[in-house]
């Protein structure tokens, strides 16, 4: 018995277009590239846990980045998956509910993760002689615990709030994974709390992580512009690149995704599509990749790897 009837809350995915016969192809390029995800930031674990010279605070962060783009592309491909190859678009009230909670929960840990990887930049550059007394391991180790426990506590009552709210029909969703924004928009009940929260989580966490974000790289900018030449200049901006591309990555499409939902009210749901994908999907791919490239340690550790199994 269809849900719409029965009165049992559900959703119908979208996102995706209704032609059939391509969308199981469509699947190929996308569990290649969450296998380049995975192998990628596996790749970066191991490397981290293998060598001991790596169990320093900007590893250990690197490292929790990587679980936390693991996480997120983990959270969004089951939905997708079954859109494409099972042409299931329906999901269950109470299924919707953990995708949500587990997209946003690992969408605020990488927000986290990216100020705290800011924070060591900023120490490390303006504050040097000091880093090693300011950013232990252990510091380093009671900052990802208070990153998980600011999470779990802010995220926690989004979906008991939403079970307050009456769904009585099967509603179509604008992307194929659950989130809080798109949710709320589906029920008869009085959201004001459900959109105040939602906000208040958005500006507490992403919002105030992007503010202090932004803040490092002005007093690291403004270190390095009093740095006498421009050779040690550019030695300091280029121990930030990679970062300053996980922050680019994570933090514009976030931005104008926020911006469309607000102002484009005329703009095609393909773009609404491609901004929410490129956000959840692209970061879990490239920064790994981005970290190979720049992390000359890393770097190394992997050309060795290679070497080793005689590629």
């Amino acid at each position: 018995t269809n849900s719409s009837q029965t009165g049992t809350p559900s959703f119908l995915l979208g996102g995706f277009a209704a032609r059939e016969s391509n969308q199981m192809w469509s699947a190929i390029p996308l569990c290649s590239t969450y296998l380049l995800a995975l192998l990628g930031n596996c790749t970066i674990l191991s490397i981290i846990k293998v060598d001991q010279s790596l169990h320093a605070p900007m590893y250990l962060l690197l490292a929790m980045l990587a679980v936390a783009d693991l996480g997120l592309y983990t959270s969004t491909l089951p939905s997708m998956l079954m859109m494409l190859w099972l042409q299931a678009r329906e999901v269950s009230f109470g299924i919707c509910l953990a995708q949500m909670f587990f997209i946003h929960t690992f969408t605020d840990i990488e927000s986290a993760v990216i100020l705290a990887m800011a924070f060591d930049r900023y120490v490390a550059i303006c504050h040097p002689l000091r880093y090693c007394s300011i950013l232990t391991n252990s510091v380093t180790i009671k900052i990802c615990v208070a990153i998980i426990m600011r999470t779990i506590l802010v995220q926690f009552p989004l979906p008991v709030l939403l079970t307050q709210l009456c769904f009585t029909r099967a509603s179509k969703l604008s992307h194929p994974y659950c989130l809080h924004p798109d949710i709320i928009k589906h029920t008869n009940s009085d959201t004001r709390i459900n959109s105040a929260y939602g906000v208040f989580v958005l500006l507490s966490t992403l919002g105030l992580d992007l503010l202090f974000v932004l803040l490092s790289y002005v007093l690291i900018l403004k270190t390095i512009l009093n740095i006498a030449t421009w050779r040690e200049r550019l030695k300091a901006l280029n121990t930030c690149i990679s970062h300053i591309c996980a922050v680019l990555l994570f933090f514009i499409p976030m931005i104008c995704l926020s911006m469309l939902h607000r102002f484009g009210k005329h703009v095609p749901p393909e773009v609404y599509t491609f901004i929410a994908n490129l956000h959840f999907l692209a970061p879990p791919i490239l920064n790994p990749i981005v970290y190979s490239v720049k992390t000359k340690v890393i770097r190394r550790r992997i050309l060795r790897m290679f070497c080793q199994s005689g590629v």
